[in-house]
Protein backbone atom coordinates (compact mmCIF):
# COMPACT_ATOMS: atom_id res chain seq x y z
CA UNK A 1 0.00 0.00 0.00
CA UNK A 2 0.99 3.29 -1.04
CA UNK A 3 1.77 5.73 1.99
CA UNK A 4 1.08 9.25 2.23
CA UNK A 5 3.91 10.87 0.82
CA UNK A 6 3.72 8.59 -1.81
CA UNK A 7 0.67 9.65 -2.73
CA UNK A 8 1.38 13.41 -2.06
CA UNK A 9 4.13 13.36 -4.46
CA UNK A 10 2.21 11.55 -7.35
CA UNK A 11 -1.32 13.22 -6.64
CA UNK A 12 -2.18 13.30 -10.72
CA UNK A 13 -2.28 9.41 -11.35
CA UNK A 14 -4.68 8.94 -7.89
CA UNK A 15 -6.70 12.04 -9.24
CA UNK A 16 -7.38 10.50 -12.67
CA UNK A 17 -8.62 6.99 -10.34
CA UNK A 18 -10.58 8.67 -7.79
CA UNK A 19 -12.32 10.67 -10.49
CA UNK A 20 -12.77 7.32 -13.01
CA UNK A 21 -14.04 5.09 -9.53
CA UNK A 22 -16.36 8.34 -9.14
CA UNK A 23 -17.30 8.52 -12.90
CA UNK A 24 -18.01 4.68 -12.57
CA UNK A 25 -19.70 4.70 -9.69
CA UNK A 26 -22.34 7.56 -11.22
CA UNK A 27 -22.75 5.25 -14.13
CA UNK A 28 -23.63 1.85 -12.13
CA UNK A 29 -25.83 3.90 -10.06
CA UNK A 30 -27.89 5.21 -12.93
CA UNK A 31 -28.50 1.99 -14.40
CA UNK A 32 -29.53 0.14 -11.11
CA UNK A 33 -31.98 2.83 -11.00
CA UNK A 34 -33.53 2.95 -14.26
CA UNK A 35 -33.35 -0.12 -14.03
CA UNK A 36 -35.28 -1.41 -10.64
CA UNK A 37 -36.52 2.28 -9.16
CA UNK A 38 -37.73 4.84 -12.28
CA UNK A 39 -37.43 6.13 -15.58
CA UNK A 40 -38.08 8.42 -17.12
CA UNK A 41 -39.72 8.57 -20.80
CA UNK A 42 -41.32 11.02 -23.46
CA UNK A 43 -44.41 11.13 -24.74
CA UNK A 44 -44.76 10.50 -28.90
CA UNK A 45 -48.07 10.90 -30.48
CA UNK A 46 -51.84 11.89 -29.33
CA UNK A 47 -52.82 8.17 -28.06
CA UNK A 48 -53.27 9.82 -24.97
CA UNK A 49 -55.29 12.61 -25.34
CA UNK A 50 -56.31 14.91 -23.02
CA UNK A 51 -54.65 12.86 -20.07
CA UNK A 52 -51.16 13.08 -21.87
CA UNK A 53 -49.91 15.51 -24.71
CA UNK A 54 -47.17 14.98 -27.66
CA UNK A 55 -43.53 15.67 -25.59
CA UNK A 56 -44.52 15.37 -22.15
CA UNK A 57 -41.93 13.71 -19.88
CA UNK A 58 -43.05 11.32 -17.23
CA UNK A 59 -41.73 9.48 -14.28
CA UNK A 60 -42.13 5.50 -14.35
CA UNK A 61 -41.92 4.21 -10.80
CA UNK A 62 -40.88 0.62 -11.39
CA UNK A 63 -40.59 -0.33 -7.62
CA UNK A 64 -43.66 -2.46 -7.44
CA UNK A 65 -42.51 -4.19 -10.71
CA UNK A 66 -38.94 -4.75 -9.04
CA UNK A 67 -40.72 -5.86 -6.01
CA UNK A 68 -42.83 -8.53 -7.79
CA UNK A 69 -40.07 -10.07 -9.63
CA UNK A 70 -38.03 -10.13 -6.25
CA UNK A 71 -40.88 -12.58 -5.55
CA UNK A 72 -41.21 -14.47 -8.57
CA UNK A 73 -43.71 -13.25 -9.95
CA UNK A 74 -45.72 -11.11 -12.79
CA UNK A 75 -46.53 -7.13 -11.90
CA UNK A 76 -50.52 -6.47 -12.29
CA UNK A 77 -51.29 -3.25 -12.48
CA UNK A 78 -54.64 -1.97 -11.19
CA UNK A 79 -57.43 -1.12 -13.72
CA UNK A 80 -57.26 2.68 -14.58
CA UNK A 81 -53.55 3.09 -14.06
CA UNK A 82 -51.61 4.62 -16.78
CA UNK A 83 -48.75 2.18 -17.54
CA UNK A 84 -45.19 1.86 -19.63
CA UNK A 85 -44.83 -1.81 -21.34
CA UNK A 86 -42.83 -2.55 -24.27
CA UNK A 87 -44.50 -2.65 -27.86
CA UNK A 88 -45.03 -6.35 -28.34
CA UNK A 89 -45.77 -5.43 -32.04
CA UNK A 90 -42.27 -3.85 -32.80
CA UNK A 91 -40.21 -3.55 -35.51
CA UNK A 92 -37.00 -2.50 -36.92
CA UNK A 93 -38.34 0.34 -38.88
CA UNK A 94 -40.49 1.76 -35.65
CA UNK A 95 -39.30 4.07 -33.18
CA UNK A 96 -42.28 3.44 -30.45
CA UNK A 97 -39.97 0.42 -28.90
CA UNK A 98 -42.30 1.72 -25.50
CA UNK A 99 -45.96 2.69 -25.34
CA UNK A 100 -48.27 4.19 -22.88
CA UNK A 101 -51.96 3.24 -22.30
CA UNK A 102 -54.52 2.77 -19.52
CA UNK A 103 -55.13 -0.53 -18.22
CA UNK A 104 -58.81 -1.43 -18.94
CA UNK A 105 -58.69 -5.07 -18.66
CA UNK A 106 -57.29 -7.76 -16.09
CA UNK A 107 -56.68 -11.40 -16.74
CA UNK A 108 -59.57 -13.69 -17.56
CA UNK A 109 -61.93 -10.79 -17.85
CA UNK A 110 -64.48 -10.66 -20.91
CA UNK A 111 -64.15 -7.03 -22.80
CA UNK A 112 -66.80 -6.26 -24.83
CA UNK A 113 -66.09 -2.82 -26.91
CA UNK A 114 -69.77 -2.21 -28.50
CA UNK A 115 -71.52 1.13 -29.83
CA UNK A 116 -68.87 3.27 -28.08
CA UNK A 117 -69.16 1.54 -24.86
CA UNK A 118 -66.59 -0.61 -23.28
CA UNK A 119 -68.10 -3.45 -21.25
CA UNK A 120 -66.03 -5.30 -18.72
CA UNK A 121 -67.48 -9.02 -17.59
CA UNK A 122 -65.94 -11.03 -14.37
CA UNK A 123 -66.85 -12.80 -11.04
CA UNK A 124 -67.89 -9.69 -9.08
CA UNK A 125 -69.44 -8.01 -12.25
CA UNK A 126 -71.14 -10.92 -14.24
CA UNK A 127 -73.50 -8.55 -15.74
CA UNK A 128 -70.40 -6.30 -16.82
CA UNK A 129 -69.50 -2.93 -15.54
CA UNK A 130 -68.33 0.01 -17.24
CA UNK A 131 -64.68 0.55 -16.71
CA UNK A 132 -64.33 3.90 -17.91
CA UNK A 133 -67.57 5.45 -15.69
CA UNK A 134 -64.78 5.63 -12.57
CA UNK A 135 -62.21 6.99 -14.81
CA UNK A 136 -61.16 10.81 -15.78
CA UNK A 137 -59.47 11.29 -19.07
CA UNK A 138 -60.97 8.54 -21.59
CA UNK A 139 -62.63 10.14 -24.71
CA UNK A 140 -66.15 9.09 -25.44
CA UNK A 141 -67.48 7.12 -27.75
CA UNK A 142 -64.88 4.72 -27.57
CA UNK A 143 -64.45 3.18 -31.02
CA UNK A 144 -64.17 0.24 -32.54
CA UNK A 145 -65.56 -3.67 -31.83
CA UNK A 146 -64.14 -6.66 -29.29
CA UNK A 147 -65.86 -9.26 -27.74
CA UNK A 148 -62.72 -11.40 -26.41
CA UNK A 149 -61.69 -12.75 -23.06
CA UNK A 150 -58.17 -11.54 -21.89
CA UNK A 151 -56.02 -14.43 -21.53
CA UNK A 152 -53.93 -15.20 -18.14
CA UNK A 153 -50.79 -13.17 -17.93
CA UNK A 154 -52.33 -10.23 -20.12
CA UNK A 155 -54.04 -7.06 -19.84
CA UNK A 156 -56.60 -5.34 -21.93
CA UNK A 157 -55.12 -1.79 -22.73
CA UNK A 158 -56.58 1.55 -24.36
CA UNK A 159 -55.44 5.17 -25.38
CA UNK A 160 -57.81 7.30 -23.56
CA UNK A 161 -58.20 9.13 -27.12
CA UNK A 162 -60.31 6.33 -28.08
CA UNK A 163 -62.65 8.72 -30.92
CA UNK A 164 -61.36 7.30 -33.96
CA UNK A 165 -58.50 5.90 -34.94
CA UNK A 166 -56.03 8.15 -32.51
CA UNK A 167 -55.29 4.87 -30.20
CA UNK A 168 -52.95 1.72 -31.55
CA UNK A 169 -54.52 -0.48 -28.70
CA UNK A 170 -55.72 -3.36 -27.42
CA UNK A 171 -59.17 -2.93 -29.74
CA UNK A 172 -56.38 -3.09 -32.92
CA UNK A 173 -53.52 -4.45 -33.51
CA UNK A 174 -51.99 -4.47 -30.27
CA UNK A 175 -54.09 -7.11 -29.20
CA UNK A 176 -53.42 -8.31 -25.13
CA UNK A 177 -50.37 -7.16 -23.67
CA UNK A 178 -47.93 -9.65 -21.79
CA UNK A 179 -47.67 -8.54 -18.20
CA UNK A 180 -43.91 -9.47 -18.31
CA UNK A 181 -43.69 -6.73 -21.29
CA UNK A 182 -45.22 -3.75 -18.52
CA UNK A 183 -42.36 -1.21 -17.38
CA UNK A 184 -43.75 -0.28 -14.54
CA UNK A 185 -46.59 2.87 -13.63
CA UNK A 186 -46.98 6.63 -14.78
CA UNK A 187 -46.37 8.53 -11.36
CA UNK A 188 -45.44 11.61 -12.40
CA UNK A 189 -45.71 14.65 -15.48
CA UNK A 190 -42.22 16.36 -15.11
CA UNK A 191 -42.53 18.31 -18.21
CA UNK A 192 -44.15 21.10 -19.01
CA UNK A 193 -43.21 22.29 -16.26
CA UNK A 194 -47.00 24.31 -16.57
CA UNK A 195 -48.50 20.89 -16.59
CA UNK A 196 -46.89 19.05 -13.25
CA UNK A 197 -49.11 16.51 -12.24
CA UNK A 198 -49.33 13.40 -10.62
CA UNK A 199 -50.83 10.21 -11.47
Amino acid sequence: MFDATYRHEHKTPFDIIYFLAFLAAIIIGAVLINTFIFRSFNVIGPSMEPTLQQNDRLIVNKVPLTWAHLQGKDWLPERGQVIIFKNPALVASRLDEYIVKRVIGLPGEHIVVHNGTVTAYNRDHPGGFQPDAALRGPQSPTSGEVDETVPDGHIFVCGDNRIGMHSLDSRDGLGTIPLNDAEGQVTFRMYPFSRLRGF
